[in-house]
């Protein structure tokens, strides 16, 4: 993507714009796009809703369950094979665009059947709140 007016600072908050790769961004902060931990001003600070571009290996999984989530979410597979885990059933997201969301309240867990990329997006997006 190039720009006529020519490179720019990527997070100029005189503009309310950020520019960015997903891939490079996500390393920076567990996956984590956009949501209430970026700081205020940047473009990417939202107490509505959080995004991460998840980057799993074949065989990673969550240490626990989640449980008494307090927010809705949505994950979406980017590439290869990921297994949600909630109450009373398994969902195998196996070919690209396949998705699932939970509401609030929803138990959840996953397993990386493959290398696997997933967009998630959660809302609202819920300060000082995490699960291992």
């Amino acid at each position: 993507m190039t720009d006529p007016a020519g490179p720019a600072d990527p997070a100029d908050p005189m503009d309310g714009v950020y520019v960015g790769r997903a891939d490079v961004d996500a390393a920076g902060d567990q996956g984590w796009l956009l949501g209430h931990f970026k700081p205020p001003g940047d473009p990417r600070h939202s107490d509505e809703v959080e995004i991460k571009w998840g980057v799993h290996a074949r065989g990673d999984e969550r240490a626990e369950w989640v449980r008494g989530e307090k927010r809705t979410a949505l994950l979406i597979l980017v590439r290869g094979r990921f297994r949600v885990e909630l109450p009373g059933r398994g969902v195998l997201l196996a070919e690209p665009g396949d998705y699932v969301v939970w509401g609030r309240g929803v138990d959840h867990s996953w397993y990386a059947e493959e290398d696997s990329v997933v967009i998630t997006v959660r809302w609202p997006s819920v300060p000082g709140y995490a699960v291992p």
